[in-house]
């Protein structure tokens, strides 16, 4: 077999592995707040520490890569991932799970940074377009079979077991990448941008930490307040820093192409609505429903099998259709989707959620393999590692900030929603006057079944059906916000991704007419 196709199953392989354990977590959230006594707030936690620290480091990780080989720095990334996917699995509370993740963050974004540009620099023409179709499928599959197989463990031998697989799957890997991949780097002598890296950091940490913090500290107090006006000095630093140095690790100029522009967009949009939404659907399904994790897995059959299938075929449209149209078709129907996921009433069951997870699995599969060769198409080859990482840094950014904020969102309407619908009666009022300091704090953390098995029978049904009331109302607004940043995204991808800005030699072929 062709060198550039080992290449390409490598690059696969860790980017399934590193996006599997993003699904499998999803799943397996209720039993880690079990197994670990964690609150709400550590479950965000769980998933935004890695997401953060993914963010923080893409940028310079694909510097990195330009500086001192893709090769050895994705090698050296896949090492990370897969040590600290070991502690993730010995973690005795909820702050050692969170600190393991956000250390599997650090390897994931050397992965992250390095996979696009690796496949980039081993396919050309028409042969990059399937390449991506490839990893655009991968990125299904990983979608497709984490959430029936994070299920699956976690319900027969425990959610550790979801960790503990990576470290085989790693080694494997990483002599894969040190046996088949060339190496390639930036022949332009780099440098790390230091005070880019820590400003950006920073400001990303202060605004997602603000975010979660605000519904129980105030959202007017000096605390969050202070966190909110760090973050947005530390921006105009990092703005600043990359705008005015000699060897940006984002290179500022890059976005004065409109197509860049529209990418980044739709990347945040994308990842800022339906992927952030997968913690409060699991939630819901899980928590609201009461179902295991592992039928929890083959509810979101749906969505990831048909993203699966559909993104090899947008990855061979980019011959035909020009990207901007793919792209915004596909966040068009993941607004599309998320509406349609606006009906659960207290009554209804999982399937109302069938129409809308279908529509967004297409969309998923639609935008993702575009989202992919564009942000890499729309640079000279030799800022590929760069590009990759600010196309990854938005999906991140997206995901840790969308979750972030609509956790905080979902955190105050509960609240009230749910002692709305819990004082209208008399077992619920009982319930409120009997235990209302412990059904406060039930439903700041997440944890109301647990705080009512105590209860009497007659105040349990109250407070689980207001619950249930109070979660469906909730995800119905969640999903309404979702339908809305995603549409942004389509309008975005539509008005900005230009063909006139894609590199010829990287980009989809001239056939596909200037835009």
């Amino acid at each position: 077999m062709d060198r550039k196709w080992w290449t390409l199953i490598t690059v696969c392989v860790a980017t399934f592995m590193l996006l599997l354990d993003i699904t499998v977590v999803n799943v397996a959230l209720p039993s880690i707040q079990e197994s670990l006594d964690a609150s709400f707030s550590d479950l965000q936690w769980v998933v935004d520490a890695y997401s953060l620290t993914l963010a923080a480091f893409l940028l310079t990780a694909g510097v990195l890569g330009d500086m001192y080989g893709r090769r050895g720095v994705f090698a050296f990334g896949l090492g990370i991932f897969s040590a600290s996917s070991l502690l993730c699995g010995l973690s005795a509370d909820p702050l050692m799970l969170n600190l393991a993740r956000a250390a599997q963050g650090v390897g994931g974004a050397v992965m992250f940074a390095t996979s696009l540009a690796l496949i980039a620099q081993a396919f050309q023409g028409k042969e990059r377009g399937t390449a991506f179709g490839i990893y655009g499928a991968t990125i299904g599959g990983a979608v497709a079979i984490g959430p029936l197989l994070g299920g699956a463990i976690t319900s027969s031998i425990g959610w550790r077991w979801i960790f503990f697989i990576n470290v085989p799957i790693g080694i494997a890997a990483i002599v894969l990448t040190l046996v088949v991949i060339s190496e390639s780097r930036d022949p332009a002598k780099r440098r790390v941008d230091i005070v880019g890296f820590v400003s950006f950091s920073a400001a990303l940490f202060m605004l997602v930490f603000a975010l979660v913090r605000g519904n129980d500290a105030g959202w007017t107090s000096g605390q969050i307040i202070g966190l909110f006006s760090g973050a947005a000095a530390l921006l105009v630093v990092f703005l600043l820093a990359e705008w005015r140095g000699s060897d940006p690790m984002l290179d500022i100029a890059l976005f004065k192409r409109p197509a860049m522009v529209g990418v980044s967009v739709a990347t945040f949009a994308i990842a800022a609505s339906i992927f952030a939404m997968f913690l409060y659907l699991t939630l819901y399904i899980q928590d609201d429903l009461g179902y295991s994790p592992f039928q929890a897995g083959l509810r979101f059959l749906p969505i990831s099998v048909v993203s699966f299938f559909v993104a090899p075929i947008a990855g061979r449209l980019l011959d035909k259709i020009q990207a901007r149209y793919l792209m915004g078709a596909g966040l068009l129907l993941v607004a599309i989707g998320c509406a349609l996921m606006t009906r659960t009433t207290p009554t209804s069951s999982w399937t109302v959620l069938i129409p809308g997870l279908l529509v967004c699995g297409i969309g998923i599969g639609t935008a993702n393999p575009v989202i992919a060769s564009a942000s890499v198409s729309v640079v000279p080859h030799e800022r590929s590692g760069m590009a990759s990482g600010s196309s990854n840094t938005f999906r991140q950014v997206g995901i840790a900030t969308g979750i972030a904020g609509l956790g905080a969102i979902f955190q105050h309407q509960i609240r009230s929603s749910v002692q709305t619908a819990l004082l209208s009666t008399s077992a619920g009022r009982a319930a409120a006057a009997d235990h209302h300091s412990a059904l406060v704090s039930a439903f700041s953390s997440g944890q109301v079944h647990q705080a009512v098995a105590h209860f009497s029978a007659a105040q349990q049904a109250a407070v689980l059906g207001a619950y249930r009331t109070g979660f469906s109302h909730t995800l119905n607004d969640l999903m309404w916000i979702g339908a809305g940043v995603a549409l942004v995204g389509a309008l975005a991808a539509v008005l900005l991704v230009r063909q006139r800005d894609f590199v010829t030699s990287g980009g989809p072929p001239p056939a596909a007419a200037a835009g």
